[in-house]
Order: C-alpha cells, then structure tokens, then sequence
C-alpha cells in the first residue's frame, strides 16, 4: 500500500497510507492529512489513486504546490518523491514498508478517479516519459462535432478528453502502450461502455464521450 512520511526539518511528524481513492491534503480539520501551518491553504491538494498508482493535483492553493522542487498543477507520483508544501517535505512512497531508494514494481494499467473541478481538453501530466517500446508518437483524431479532424498528440503521461461536465476520459501513456479509463460521465469504446477500470487501447479503437466519435491512432 503506498504511503506518505511528513517531515519538517528532518524530522518526522508522521506516516500516512494512502488507502482511499481520494485523500485531501491542507489546513483545515476536515481534510485526511491536516497540516495546521498558514503556509498551508484549507484545501491544499488531493491525491487519486487507482490501484498503486497516485496521481497529485493541487487545488488552487495560495503557495502552491511541489514535487522534486518543482510547482505542479497535477502529477503523476513516482516512489521516492519529495512532496513539498510550505515548509513541510511529504516523501512518498510506492510500497509500504519497501527499502528507501527501491524501485517498486509498476502497476499494468491505471487511469484517473474524477477530480474536484473540470479538467480541460488535453490538460494532463506535465512530465515527460521515456519512448522506450511505444514506437511512434500516438494521437487521438476527433471524427465527429465542431472539432472534427482536430488531432490531440498524447505526448504527457497522462492526457484527458472529452467536456467537462458532460464527459472526461484519461489516457494514460505506459512503456508498452496506452490505456483508457472513464473521469466523469459515459465514455464508450467501440460501441462498449467503460467500466471502472483502465482498458488497454488498441490502433483504430474508437471512444464516444457526450456524443462526440473519437479515433485512438497509434501507428
């Protein structure tokens, strides 16, 4: 089970494990991870998880928001990531109980649990990923509505489509390939509707999200 060690200047204050598919990072006393500092906002951050895979987004908090140093929007979390907020350095963890430093095995296939606000089209992880076996670059192709012909390049970890508020999708990039997993309301794969889990895409496949056709072409 993964899990979060809070430290301030080296010192521990205390572990978490991430058990739901929603944890709420902040201030206030309602939230799972309560971190009372100013520099802290009332609702920070949330992290989503699917299976061992953790996804970060910070919620519009006043001091924003980092992973390794870096201000995040929303990011996909690595094991021995360094989580920053205010003051506080929050490690995360991949594997509970796992050895410092170790590198855990990857989970097969994950995608996004619905978020706290709209996610625009195309909006996702900023941080690279290797190429290592995918081959060429991949695209999603809109075959019907205004935006027919438009193509979206999924080139970040983890890319989502659709409209928010009608219906979301994430696409997320692994080394072998790429999946599918619904957001927020009906997406369809040939003809089929998603259910909760991440379905691994294939070159043609078409997805249907609030009555727009959209053609995953990998090739």
């Amino acid at each position: 089970m993964p899990k979060l060690v809070v430290a301030i200047d080296g010192v521990v204050l205390k572990e978490v494990s991430l058990a739901k598919e929603r944890t709420t990072l902040g201030r206030r006393p309602y939230n799972d991870i309560v971190i009372d500092n100013l520099a802290v906002s009332g609702e920070h951050a949330v992290l989503h998880m699917i299976g061992n895979d953790v996804y970060l987004e910070d919620l519009n908090s006043t001091n924003g928001t980092y992973v390794n140093a870096r201000a995040i929007r929303r990011q996909a979390l690595e094991h021995n990531d360094v989580i920053e907020v205010g003051k506080y350095k929050i490690r995360y963890l991949a594997v509970n109980g796992g050895p410092a430093g170790a590198e855990p095995p990857r989970p097969a296939a994950a995608g996004l649990v619905p978020a706290t606000a709209p996610v625009p089209l195309s909006v996702g992880v900023t941080a690279p990923m290797p190429l290592g076996g995918l081959g060429a670059q991949a695209v999603i192709r809109v075959l019907s509505g205004s935006g027919a012909g438009r193509e979206v390049s999924l080139q970040k970890v983890v890319t989502t489509i659709g409209k928010p508020g009608v219906a979301v999708a994430a696409i997320t990039r692994r080394l072998h390939g790429y999946v599918v997993a619904p957001v927020d309301g009906g997406t369809t794969l040939n003809g089929e509707a998603l259910g909760t889990e991440a379905v691994a895409l294939q070159d043609g496949d078409v997805l249907e999200l609030g009555g727009t056709r959209m053609q995953f072409v990998h090739g």
